[in-house]
């Protein structure tokens, strides 16, 4: 089954309960990064240049995420 996204904004919406959870999973290991740091470093660095993402990878990607790559996004921008 394919799933396609007519805009980021779709997608985004998509995925928010992956980010929130994300986001509450780096609050335990106590660091404060925001649902929309860890959207930016994604979808800026990330997959800026990503070509056919699956739904699986994006997930993927969000759940499989370390707090030191979006500090250290941060820290470069």
């Amino acid at each position: 089954m394919e799933i396609d996204f007519n805009n980021i904004e779709d997608l985004y919406i998509r995925v928010l309960p992956s980010l929130r959870l994300k986001q509450r999973l780096l609050m335990k290991q106590g660091h404060s990064i925001g649902i929309s740091n860890i959207w930016d470093y994604l979808t800026k660095e990330k997959w800026s240049k990503a070509k056919d993402l699956t739904l699986y990878d994006i997930v993927n990607d969000i759940m499989t995420l370390d707090a030191i790559e979006v500090i250290n996004y941060y820290k470069e921008v």
